[in-house]
C-alpha cells in the first residue's frame, strides 16, 4: 500500500522579495476592446493608396481619332447639319420664296423637288397674323390646305386623265408655297379697317397673285397642264379666294 505524504501549501507574496519562490514574469496581454453587451464592430484597416489602386471603377477613356479635342470631337466634324438630316434645305425654301414673289417670272423648276418646310413656316405665319387680329384659326387653316389639296389633285387628274402625274405630295407643297401672298394679305389686313373697301380691295389683289402663281406652275410642272389652263386657274382662285374670306372676315 502506498504511502500518503501530506506537503504544506506555498503562499506567494506580492509586492516584495522575501519570499521563498516567485511567479515568472508574464508578458503583458494583447490590446482587446472592451467587452460590452451590444455586438462591437470588427475592426478593418484601411489604406488609402491601396484602395485607389484596386477600385473597380477606373478613368473614362474618350474614344476618338487624332489627338485634338475632348470626347472625340473630330468624330462629329464629319456629320451632316442636323436641319439637312431632318430634310430641310433653308437654301432650297429661300429660292423658292424669292421665285413666288415675283408673279411674272415664277421659276418652276426649283419647285420639282416638293417640300412641306416652307409651306409649314407660311401656314403657321399666317395663322399667327389671324391670331393678332383677334381669330383663332390654326385648326381651319391645316385642315382647309388638306381640303384644297385633295380638290386640286382630283380635279387635275380628272382632267389630264391617265397622263396626268400630280401627286398629293406635289400638291400641298405648292398650294403652301403659293399661300405667301394671303399670308401679306392677313399682315396688311391688321393695319387696315375692319370691313372697309380698302381691305377687300387689298385681299382681292393678293387673291389673284396668289392664283397666277399656283396656275404657273401647275402648268410647268405637270403634264398635259397647259391643255387645261382656264380650269386649274378657276380651282385655284377659288381655294385662295376661301382662304382670303378668314382675313377679310
Amino acid at each position: 500500500m502506498a504511502k500518503e505524504f501530506n506537503v504544506p501549501p506555498v503562499v506567494f507574496r506580492q509586492g516584495g522579495n522575501t519570499g521563498t519562490q516567485q511567479r515568472p514574469p508574464q508578458s503583458a496581454p494583447p490590446f482587446q476592446p472592451p467587452k460590452s453587451s451590444s455586438p462591437s464592430i470588427p475592426f478593418m484597416s484601411f489604406d488609402v493608396g491601396s484602395a485607389a489602386a484596386s477600385s473597380s471603377f477606373s478613368t473614362p477613356q474618350f474614344i476618338g481619332g487624332g489627338g485634338g479635342g475632348i470626347g472625340g470631337s473630330t468624330v462629329f466634324d464629319d456629320e451632316p447639319p442636323l436641319l439637312e438630316e431632318l430634310g430641310i434645305n433653308t437654301r432650297q425654301i429661300y429660292l423658292k420664296t424669292l421665285s413666288i414673289l415675283n408673279p411674272f417670272r415664277v421659276k418652276a423648276d426649283l419647285h420639282e423637288d416638293a417640300d412641306l418646310s416652307g409651306p409649314f413656316l407660311f401656314l403657321l405665319a399666317f395663322g399667327l397674323f389671324q391670331l393678332l387680329a383677334g381669330k383663332i384659326h390654326f385648326g381651319i387653316i391645316l385642315g382647309w390646305v388638306v381640303m384644297a389639296s385633295l380638290f386640286l389633285y382630283v380635279v387635275f387628274n380628272m382632267l389630264a386623265g391617265r397622263n396626268g402625274n400630280l401627286d398629293l405630295y406635289k400638291c400641298l407643297s405648292l398650294i403652301g408655297y403659293c399661300m405667301l401672298p394671303i399670308v401679306f394679305s392677313s399682315a396688311v389686313a391688321l393695319f387696315l379697317p375692319q370691313g372697309m373697301a380698302a381691305t377687300k380691295v387689298a385681299a382681292g389683289v393678293f387673291v389673284i397673285w396668289s392664283t397666277r402663281v399656283c396656275t404657273r406652275l401647275v402648268v410647268e410642272l405637270a403634264l398635259c397642264g397647259d391643255e387645261h389652263r382656264g380650269l386649274i386657274a378657276y380651282a385655284c382662285f377659288l381655294i385662295f379666294m376661301l382662304f382670303s374670306l378668314l382675313v377679310i372676315f
